[in-house]
C-alpha cells in the first residue's frame, strides 16, 4: 500500500512539474512574441490566461535562469541572455533563420513591402523574421515572434496545404477552438476552399480575411528532406496585391524559396559530413584520454 501511495506521489508530482514546464514555456513565448518593446506583468497575465500571482512567479524563475530580463525603469520584461545563448547552440541544427535573412531582405527591397521568413512547429506557424521594404504604407500583422494556427494568414494557408490530408485532418482538428476563438471567419469550408486553391496555385493567398485591407502571399519552402517546413511570404496593402502585380511578387517568391532550399540542401549535406567523421574523433579523443 505505501508502495502505491509513493508511485501516486510520484506520478503526480511528474504531472504537476510537466505542467510547470509548459506554462514557462508558455510565458517565455509570449515574452518573445513582445520582441525589443518588451511586455508588462498586466500583459502577460491577460494573455496567458495565468493568475497574477503564478504569472509572476514563473518570471522569476525565467529571471533566474537567465532566459529573461526586467527593466528596472519600465518593469518590463525581455528575453534574457540566456536565450541568445540557447539559439547560437541551436543554429547548427535549426539554420533556416540565418539562411534565409538574405532572401528575406531582397525580398523586401524588390517588392517595397514587407517580408517574413515563417517555420512549422507542430500545427503552427511561427515568423522568425520580418523584413520591411521602402514602400511608405505598411501592413502591420505579423512580426517576430508571432505564432499562429496553420491556416491563418498566407504562410499558415500554404504550410497546411502542403501537408498530406490526414495531417490536414490533424491540425484542424487540434486548432478548432483555437480557431473559432480568435480566427471566426476562417470556417471548415473557407478553409477547405483557401488548402484547395493553393494547392492549384502553389502558394497561399490571404485577400484580407484576418485584418480588412491586409492582403498575404506565402510560398513554402522544404528542407533537404522535402518536408514543408517552412515558409517565405509577403504581406502588403490590397492595393499592391491585385491581379497585374501578382504574378511578378510570384516570380520573385519563387526565385527566392529556389535559393533558399539549394542552401538548405547544401547545409544539411555539410552537416552529414560532420556527423560521419565525429565517431572518429571522439574515438581518437578517448584513446588519447585513456593514454593521460
Amino acid at each position: 500500500m505505501a508502495r502505491v501511495e509513493n508511485l501516486r506521489a510520484e506520478t503526480e508530482g511528474e504531472a504537476t512539474g510537466t505542467q510547470s514546464i509548459g506554462r514557462a514555456v508558455a510565458v517565455l513565448r509570449l515574452v518573445a512574441g513582445h520582441g525589443a518593446a518588451g511586455a508588462g506583468l498586466a500583459t502577460l497575465v491577460e494573455a496567458s490566461g495565468l493568475t497574477k500571482p503564478t504569472c509572476r512567479r514563473i518570471l522569476i524563475a525565467l529571471i533566474d535562469a537567465g532566459l529573461a530580463e526586467q527593466d528596472p525603469v519600465t518593469r518590463r520584461y525581455f528575453l534574457g541572455a540566456e536565450t541568445y545563448v540557447l539559439g547560437t547552440l541551436a543554429a547548427d541544427r535549426f539554420g533556416i533563420h540565418r539562411l534565409a535573412l538574405e532572401g528575406v531582405m531582397r525580398l523586401a527591397q524588390e517588392t517595397g513591402d514587407a517580408a517574413f521568413i515563417q517555420v512549422r512547429r507542430d500545427w503552427t506557424a511561427v515568423c522568425l523574421h520580418r523584413e520591411d521594404g521602402p514602400y511608405p504604407i505598411r501592413s502591420h500583422v505579423l512580426a517576430a515572434g508571432d505564432r499562429h494556427p496553420l491556416g491563418a494568414g498566407a504562410g499558415g494557408i500554404a504550410l497546411i496545404a502542403a501537408l498530406p490530408d490526414a495531417e490536414v485532418e490533424q491540425a484542424l482538428a487540434t486548432n478548432a477552438a483555437w480557431l473559432a476563438e480568435r480566427y471566426p471567419v476562417l470556417t471548415r469550408p473557407v478553409l477547405d476552399g483557401l488548402i484547395a486553391e493553393a494547392r492549384d496555385k502553389g502558394y497561399g493567398f490571404n485577400r484580407g480575411l484576418l485584418f480588412p485591407g491586409s492582403w498575404g502571399i506565402g510560398m513554402v519552402v522544404r528542407d533537404a528532406q522535402g518536408r514543408p517546413d517552412g515558409c517565405l511570404s509577403l504581406a502588403a496593402i490590397e492595393s499592391r496585391m491585385q491581379p497585374d502585380r501578382e504574378p511578378y511578387l510570384i516570380q520573385l517568391l519563387q526565385t527566392e524559396v529556389r535559393r533558399l532550399e539549394a542552401r538548405l540542401r547544401e547545409f544539411a549535406t555539410i552537416g552529414e559530413t560532420r556527423t560521419a567523421t565525429m565517431p572518429v574523433a571522439n574515438a581518437t579523443q578517448r584513446r588519447s584520454n585513456e593514454r593521460k
